[in-house]
């Protein structure tokens, strides 16, 4: 599709409407920084999904919003959420990192994605914003339930779920005051401007998910490639100094998210040579973007000396990941953990047998089952 047409009008399979997909990496580009696309889609979706009963916490975060909306919520939340956060946390990251590993049996099969890939980045974003060890299992079901393609019922009671989860959690906090992140969100403001309750408890569902579930799939998808690429991660085992500059190429590789979320169309737009009309739903795919050999060269060979930082599997402009150096603390951590641990480690079972996740917006492995015999 991209060779022939990088943008192109595509049926949704449903009431007889049309997407416009972008798998090019020069359109991408131009999309997701193109102000005449709109994130603003809570309204634009309701007129078009009666029934659904999305919480209004889930349907309005600051991804699905435009300036100076956005502008204001992310100039907030960036004052809570900074790199220096991340650097402190890297110690941290490390010990679980050590910990869970301690529990991987080795000499018998094991599933990286249950074992570690699931549980590293909700203890880390949960200790982040202060939510108690009991919650997590309950936050981790929530939030993959609100990723369930093709199930708008299972979806709309975990946005419920977890928004009011996260509601009495700030309630909790205002009575008994912490130093956690969302503690410092509770406490953000920019002069007499500071977050509304709505707009709080929002933000604090967003970075709950966005915080462990794009890592999480990042983590499996990451170690598989280099399972598949044994001389790449021999290399990497050797010299793991190597781990940081081949990052972006792991991630431009395999991105945990396969297609950005909605954008429509405010006004007709012609992208990649392809009139798109006012008020048309617009779908980016990342992970074709990244494979585009005219951005880069041999896109199915993983080398870990290319330049790969203008990726885009965190997204580019004003919507790119804020969390976008956690990710990449907890990568290079695991990636240089795992295979001191185990120098050995190889896939349990063949790769034509991995499971996926049912799911439209990102890409994980469903379990990653691998042996260190």
């Amino acid at each position: 599709m991209r060779s022939a047409c990088p943008v192109r009008a595509v049926p949704t399979g449903s009431g007889g409407r049309v997407n416009y997909l972008v798998t090019g990496y020069a359109e991408a580009r131009e999309a997701l920084g193109d102000p005449r696309l709109s994130k603003d889609t809570a309204a634009f979706f309701a007129d078009r999904e009666p029934g659904r009963r999305l919480h209004p916490a889930v349907a309005h975060t600051m991804l699905a919003t435009d300036p100076p909306r956005h502008t204001r919520l992310r100039k907030l939340v960036t004052k809570a959420f900074t790199t220096g956060a991340v650097k402190e946390l890297r110690p941290y990251i490390a010990r679980v990192t050590d910990e869970l590993l301690d529990g991987c049996p080795a000499g018998e099969p094991f599933d990286f994605v249950a074992r570690l890939a699931v549980p590293l980045p909700v203890i880390v974003i949960c200790r982040l914003l202060g939510v108690p060890r009991a919650d997590r299992s309950d936050v981790r079901r929530w939030s993959a339930e609100l990723f369930a393609a093709g199930e708008p019922d299972v979806i709309d009671a975990a946005s419920h779920a977890i928004a009011g989860y996260m509601t009495d959690l700030i309630a909790a906090k205002r009575r008994a005051p912490g130093d956690s992140l969302l503690d410092r969100l509770i406490a953000a403001r920019d002069g007499a401007d500071r977050l509304g309750e709505e707009e709080l408890v929002s933000l604090a569902v967003l970075l709950l998910v966005a915080g462990h579930e794009t890592t999480t799939n990042a983590l499996g998808n990451a170690l598989l490639a280099l399972l598949l690429h044994p001389a790449v991660r021999e290399r990497l085992r050797r010299d793991p100094d190597g781990i940081p500059g081949a990052l972006d190429e792991l991630l431009r590789f395999d991105p945990s998210v396969s297609t950005a979320t909605f954008r429509f169309t405010t006004r007709a737009v012609t992208l990649g040579g392809t009139d798109i009309p006012a008020g048309a739903p617009v779908l980016v795919s990342l992970a074709a973007a990244n494979r585009d050999p005219a951005r880069f060269p041999a896109p199915d060979h993983l080398d870990p000396d290319r330049d790969a930082a203008a990726h885009l599997a965190f997204g580019h402009g004003i919507h790119r990941c804020l969390g976008a150096p956690l990710a990449k603390a907890e990568l290079e951590t695991v990636l240089r953990a795992v295979p001191t641990r185990f120098p050995a480690l190889r896939l349990a079972v063949p790769p034509e047998q991995l499971e996926w996740r049912h799911t439209r917006l990102v890409r994980g492995l469903a379990a990653l089952p691998v042996t260190a015999s």
